[in-house]
Formats: structure tokens, C-alpha cells, sequence
């Protein structure tokens, strides 16, 4: 998993820029979730502008590091994210959720860039432990990184591939969760409680790191880490806010499926730094 500091996007303004496009994509087709794209948005923007190896000139080199959206709810972020990496052009971010797009309402790999279609939570680290497994054979040298969200890891089938992935000592797959406190229906410590959240990580023998999700510095900085430890997988605890860089959506359940009106986007955008 090779640095690319080469690479001069500024992963502050990627961020920025993604969630610009997130909310407009989510106003433009009265879609929802566009809570999770922001509180994600910091974490895609050092991943996809430095730190893995995939390039939009060679999107199938086999030899590429792999990126799975396990929480593919958050489509528009990912989309945004790629889009501005010119994975695709700019102005199909415009067909988000429109019959016949590219761009379907979850992550769907008819979107170049994507490696697969997810959105039924809770198969996306399975998925990313089968890449990191195929990444150590032979004369393969290529790893994969697995975005999750912190309700999706209620999901025992995410705990099937941490034991697995620790078994086979995958030091090449990094899982990344997106925990900012809220799923669906309810904040996480209501709805079924994930603390102590690093312990259960390295019980399963994983090296974790916790951050703060938005802290710019310290994401290079854990990234830069990578892997943790020799022979383990390792796992970065994200500490996030639902909404993050629009005030009025932040950590606030509703944003979960509401769509913002045309004067929420504009106050948004506006925040945002963004003309609407």
C-alpha cells in the first residue's frame, strides 16, 4: 500500500468539495442519508487524494489497492469522492439516483472506480478480507481498506471476518469505521451499545488506533502508520459527527433520510463556503 505524496491535492479542500457535491446530489434527487456522507467525508478525502495506490488512468491495474464502502448507503460520498479523483466526469454527479445512472442510490460498482456494489450492511469487510487474502499470494503486493459504519458493526457477520482476517494474519486490509453515534433509528448506545469498541477489535486480534474522524493532521499522521503491527490487521476507530461541517444537521438523527429543501441547501452551501 504505497504512499503517493506526489500527490499535491489538499485533502482539506477535497473534503470540502465532497461534501458540496453530497448535498447536492441528495437535494437534486430528494434522496436521504446525506448525514453519513459528510461525517465520512475527512476520512475518503486523505484515502482517495494520498494514501492509496489507485489511479483514474489505470482504474483496473491489477495491482491497485482496493477501497470498500461497506456502509453503501452513503453513496453520494464515495461518488463525489471519485468524481473529483477523475474517475468519471464532474456532470454525471448530476444523474445520482436517476433511472438508467451510473450512480445508483447505493454504492454500485456501474460506477467506475468502485470494486463492489454494497449497501446491505455488514459484507463489506468479508469482502476486503478476500482482496487482502488474494493481495499476499504470489507476487501480489496490493491492500485493501474497508469503510464501515459504527451500526452496521451490530452485523455478526463483521465479526466472522475480523476473526478471519486476524487468523490469517492480514496486515494489508485496514478497517476504517465511520463511528459517529447514530444509526437508523436511534443513537448507538440506545440501540444496541458498541463500547468497550476498541477492546472488541483487539480481542479479535487487531491493532487499533482511535482518532478523531475530522482531525485532518492526525488522519495522514494514523494513516502514515499503517500498518499498526507486523502480521495483524489493523483498525481505526473514527470518532466522527453525523452532518459534520453543516451546523444544523450535525449530529442529528433526521439526517439520517431527510433530504434538505432548497433553503436548507442554500444555508448549507453557505456554510460551506459554497455559492448555492
Amino acid at each position: 500500500m504505497s504512499l503517493r505524496d506526489d500527490d499535491k491535492t489538499d485533502p482539506v479542500e477535497l473534503a470540502r468539495r465532497i461534501r458540496v457535491h453530497a448535498l447536492r446530489m441528495v437535494h437534486r434527487a430528494n434522496a436521504s442519508h446525506i448525514g453519513g456522507c459528510l461525517s465520512m467525508a475527512d476520512l475518503l478525502a486523505h484515502l482517495s487524494a494520498w494514501r492509496m495506490n489507485m489511479n483514474p488512468k489505470r482504474p483496473d491495474d491489477p495491482m491497485r489497492d482496493r477501497l470498500i464502502v461497506s456502509k453503501g448507503h452513503s453513496a453520494a460520498g464515495i461518488y463525489a469522492a471519485l468524481a473529483e479523483r477523475g474517475f468519471f466526469p464532474l456532470k454525471t454527479l448530476e444523474t445520482y439516483a436517476e433511472n438508467g445512472s451510473i450512480l445508483a442510490g447505493h454504492v454500485s460498482h456501474h460506477a467506475p472506480g468502485v470494486e463492489f456494489s454494497t449497501g446491505s450492511l455488514g459484507h463489506g469487510l468479508s469482502l476486503g478480507a478476500g482482496i487482502a487474502l488474494a493481495g499476499k499470494s504470489g507476487s501480489k503486493n496490493f491492500g485493501a481498506y474497508v469503510l464501515l459504519s459504527d451500526g452496521e458493526c451490530d452485523e455478526g457477520s463483521v465479526w466472522e471476518a475480523a476473526l478471519f482476517a486476524a487468523a490469517k494474519r492480514l496486515d494489508n486490509l485496514t478497517a476504517i469505521v465511520d463511528y459517529n453515534k447514530l444509526q437508523g433509528f436511534g443513537r448507538i448506545e440506545d440501540v444496541l451499545p458498541l463500547e468497550p469498541f476498541c477492546d472488541k477489535w483487539t480481542s479479535f486480534g487487531w491493532a487499533v488506533r482511535e482518532i478523531d474522524g475530522h482531525d485532518h493532521a492526525v488522519i495522514e499522521k494514523t494513516l502514515r502508520a499503517l500498518p499498526f503491527e507486523l502480521g495483524k490487521p489493523s483498525a481505526i476507530i473514527a470518532h466522527t459527527v453525523k452532518g459534520k461541517g453543516v451546523s444544523f444537521m450535525e449530529d442529528k438523527l433526521e439526517w439520517h433520510y431527510r433530504s434538505p429543501d432548497d433553503d436548507q441547501l442554500a444555508r448549507a452551501l453557505s456554510e460551506l463556503g459554497e455559492l448555492p
